[in-house]
């Protein structure tokens, strides 16, 4: 096999990212996917039943709510939601965030039919 390794620029990826709530493959490993998205406004509420997903902010900040509490985060932080978790992103300004969770993770989770569900990322 011929891997070729290469460094990634996270600016430089999130520059060519025109659009909100439609992350794109940065890389891969391991089964796992590392996805970068921007996020503008509320998304919608979901939870993934199989999957765990990692959320690290690069640049602004974003509020993840949960049922029964929020926790707002800045760049350099990230957070773990379990599988299972109900969660909604929200930022009220755009965040450019990181995602790394298993390939199989759709981004609605158990909302299959959300006008927000995409299924073939495009890779940067």
């Amino acid at each position: 096999m011929n891997h070729k390794i290469e460094k990634v620029n996270l600016a430089e990826k999130f520059d060519l990212i025109p659009d909100h709530w439609n992350p794109r493959i940065a890389g891969e490993l391991n089964g796992q996917q590392v996805k970068l998205a921007k996020f503008k406004g509320a998304f919608d509420w979901h939870h993934h039943e199989q999957e765990d997903e990692l959320f690290l902010v690069v640049k602004g900040s974003f509020e993840m709510e949960f049922r029964d509490k929020t926790i707002t985060l800045h760049p350099g932080e990230f957070l773990i939601v379990p599988r299972g978790v109900e969660h909604r992103p929200v930022a009220q300004e755009e965040a450019e965030v990181l995602l790394f969770e298993p390939a199989t993770t759709v981004n609605t989770g158990n909302l299959t039919d959300s006008e927000r569900t995409r299924t073939n990322l495009e890779r940067l």
